[in-house]
């Protein structure tokens, strides 16, 4: 058989396997692209909700009002929510895990003054760029969070448990002054977010809010030296 035609019955012999192949190529990243598509539809929900459930709360806020500010259709949101309260508690479990994370990185290898005094810049840092999200999680504790009480009493009694333990190993190491680990961790729960919950109050007195870069670096330092001076051993 001449050469160019063993080339050619090769290919033709190959070509139903390639065309078989690039279906499957075009399948892959149709799945990418309706899973990124899914993930920013989601997401544009969960942050139109927010918005709307930090001002108004669960009760004065309509699956209409943020399928609308979500640009999205009623049917469309309920097909990723079921209803209104499963919205919310979606939205409150992704402000927990965000309000959380800072505080994950303690241990008991890290210089205590460096973590804590990191963890409150941090914290001001959600503060200032989501304030609307430490509004909506405030509101949600002065109405009893009914519908995140199992979380607390999960997975955030556990996280604060175990950095309460490793706040007791830097007080054993005479690293901290000697102090009770759960009012500590109230206390920067307090001063760091009094900045968003307390944001209008804030810019009454003071003329400025934390997107004063200024303004902001003068709270982060200040806050530092409240707390830092307050549990260096002495």
């Amino acid at each position: 058989m001449p050469k160019t035609k063993a080339l050619a019955a090769s290919a033709s012999k190959e070509s139903p396997a390639r065309k078989r192949a690039k279906p499957a190529v075009r399948s892959a990243s149709a799945v990418n692209r309706r899973l990124r598509q899914i993930e920013d539809k989601r997401s544009a929900i969960l942050g139109a909700a927010l918005g709307l459930f930090s001002r108004f709360g669960l009760h004065g806020t309509s699956i209409d009002q943020v399928a609308a500010r979500a640009d999205v259709s009623k049917s469309n949101l309920l097909y990723y929510f079921a209803n209104k309260e499963e919205l919310y508690v979606n939205v409150l479990r992704d402000l927990l895990a965000l309000w959380l994370e800072p505080l994950r990185g303690f241990s008991a290898e890290q210089d205590p003054v460096e973590a804590i005094g990191g963890y409150i810049r941090r914290k001001l840092v959600i503060s200032r760029d989501r304030p609307d999200a430490s509004r909506l999680f405030c509101l949600e504790m002065i109405q009893g969070a009914p519908l995140l009480r199992d979380e607390l009493d999960r997975e955030l009694r556990t996280l604060v448990e175990k950095k309460s333990e490793v706040i007791r190993a830097w007080i054993d190491a005479g690293k901290l002054a000697p102090v009770d680990p759960h009012h500590l961790i109230f206390g920067l729960w307090a001063m760091t977010q009094h900045y968003a919950d307390f944001g209008v109050q804030v810019q009454a007195l003071s003329g400025h809010t934390l997107e004063d870069e200024a303004f902001f670096e003068r709270a982060v330092e200040n806050v530092q030296r409240i707390v830092l001076q307050g549990i260096v051993p002495r």
